[in-house]
C-alpha cells in the first residue's frame, strides 16, 4: 500500500469510527428520552450514522483494510457516564458541535483525492447535507422546553413573555422599564439610606444619579437590542436566499431532510419541499426557521424603543426618591418603602396584561421581590455605614 493509499485509508478509518461514535450517543440519549417524538428523531438520526459508517466500512475493503476496533472501554463508559449525568441539553449542543465538524470534514473531502469519481462526489455530498441537517435539528431540539434545565425554562418564559410583549409595541417596553427603573432606584435608595443614617441630601443625589444612569442604560440597551435582532434577521434572510439561489436542489433536498427526521416519509418530505421551492419567498422563510429559530417578525422602530424604555425607566426610578424633596429622616424612608412597594405591586399587576398570569399574583411577587431587595440593601448599607 503506498502512502496515498495509507493517508486514504486512515482518512476513511477516522470517518467511520465518527460515524459508530456519533450512532452510539444519538442511541444513548435517545434510551433515556422519555419524548417519544423526540426519541423517534434521534433514533433517526442513530441509523443515518450507521448508514454512513457500513458505507465507509465498505470502502474500507475495497482497500483491503479493515474499520479500527470499537473498545468499550473505560474511555467510552466515561463518555456514557458523563452523557447521562450532564443531561440531555448538554449532551445535544455536543453533539451538533461534533455534527458541525463532521459536515465541515466532508466538504473539506470532497475537494480532496478522497473525492473520486461522480458517485463518491455525490456521496459526500449527502453525507454532509445530512450532517448538516442533523446539527439543525439538534438547534432545535436543545432550543426545545423539553430540553431545558430550570434555568433556561425560565429564561424562555421570561424571553416569550416579553417578545410576546412587543405585540402591545411601545406598551410593553414602558412596563418593563418601569419596572426595572424603580427596582434599581429603590435598592440604591435603600442601601445609601441605611449607611448614612437616612440623609436626605446623600439619598436624593444618589438616587437622582441612579435615575440618569438607569434611564440612559436602558434606552441604550433597547435601541442596540431592537436595531441588532432586525440586523441580524435580515442578514440570515439574505444569507439563505443567496444560497437558495446558488443550490437551489441542494436547499431542496436538506429541506427534504429537516422533514424527515421530524418523521414525514422521505416521499412526502421530498414533495414537500419541492412544493415549497416554487415559492421562493416562503422557501426562503422556512429555511431560516428550520435551520436558525428564526421567523418573521414585527421588528418595533429602535428609536421608539429608546425612547420608550428611557423615559419609563426614570418614571420608575423617580418613584422611590419622591417623599425625599417634602420628608427627612426614618419617616421619609418609611414613606418610600410604602410607595415603592405600592408601585412594586401596581407594576407587577399591569405587567399581567401582556402576559398569561393572573394580576394578583404577578403583583404580589413584585412585591415580594420589592421587600426582600428593600430589606437586603438597607441592612447592607447599615452594615457598611457602622464599618465608615
Amino acid at each position: 500500500m503506498n502512502p496515498d493509499q495509507e493517508k486514504t485509508v486512515a482518512a476513511l478509518q477516522a470517518n467511520w469510527l465518527a460515524e459508530r461514535n456519533t450512532a452510539l450517543v444519538y442511541r444513548d440519549l435517545a434510551a433515556n428520552e422519555p419524548d417519544e417524538k423526540r426519541r423517534g428523531i434521534l433514533l433517526r438520526m442513530a441509523e443515518a450514522e450507521e448508514r454512513h459508517a457500513i458505507r465507509w466500512e465498505n470502502k474500507l475493503r475495497e482497500f483491503g483494510a479493515q474499520p479500527p476496533t470499537l473498545r468499550n472501554d473505560w474511555r467510552r463508559k466515561l463518555k456514557r457516564w458523563w452523557t447521562s449525568a450532564a443531561g440531555a441539553d448538554v449532551a445535544i449542543r455536543r453533539m451538533e458541535a461534533a455534527e458541525d465538524r463532521d459536515k465541515e470534514r466532508y466538504q473539506a473531502q470532497r475537494r480532496s483525492e478522497l473525492g473520486g469519481n461522480d458517485e463518491e462526489q455525490e456521496f459526500l455530498r449527502q453525507t454532509a447535507l445530512e450532517e448538516k441537517a442533523h446539527s439543525r435539528i439538534l438547534n432545535t431540539m436543545s432550543a426545545a422546553p423539553q430540553s431545558l434545565g430550570a434555568k433556561g425554562l425560565l429564561d424562555s418564559i421570561l424571553k416569550r413573555e416579553r417578545w410576546h410583549g412587543r405585540g402591545g409595541g411601545w406598551v410593553a417596553d414602558a412596563i418593563y422599564g418601569v419596572n426595572d427603573g424603580l427596582g434599581a432606584v429603590f435598592g440604591i435608595v435603600s442601601g445609601v439610606a441605611g449607611a448614612t443614617n437616612n440623609q436626605q441630601h446623600y439619598i436624593l443625589v444618589s438616587g437622582l444619579a441612579g435615575m440618569l444612569a438607569s434611564a440612559l442604560s436602558m434606552g441604550a440597551g433597547a435601541y442596540l437590542a431592537s436595531k441588532s435582532e432586525r440586523e441580524i434577521y435580515e442578514a440570515e434572510i439574505a444569507r439563505e436566499k443567496a444560497e437558495i439561489e446558488e443550490n437551489p436542489e441542494e436547499e431542496i433536498e436538506e429541506m427534504a431532510l429537516f422533514y424527515q427526521l421530524q418523521g414525514f416519509a422521505p416521499e412526502e418530505s421530498q414533495r414537500m419541499a419541492e412544493r415549497l421551492a416554487t415559492q421562493p419567498e416562503q422557501m426562503v422563510q422556512a429555511m431560516a426557521q428550520s435551520e436558525l429559530g428564526l421567523s418573521q417578525q414585527h421588528f418595533p422602530n429602535p428609536w421608539r424603543s429608546a425612547f420608550s424604555a428611557a423615559l419609563s425607566t426614570a418614571v420608575g426610578a423617580f418613584i422611590p426618591i419622591i417623599p425625599f424633596f417634602f420628608m427627612t429622616g426614618f419617616a421619609a424612608v418609611m414613606a418610600a418603602f410604602i410607595v415603592s412597594i405600592l408601585a412594586h405591586f401596581a407594576v407587577g399587576a399591569v405587567k399581567s396584561l401582556i402576559t398569561i398570569r393572573s394580576w394578583w399574583a404577578s403583583g404580589l411577587e413584585m412585591t415580594l421581590v420589592g421587600v426582600i431587595e428593600a430589606v437586603v440593601t438597607y441592612g447592607l448599607g447599615l452594615a457598611f455605614g457602622a464599618v465608615a
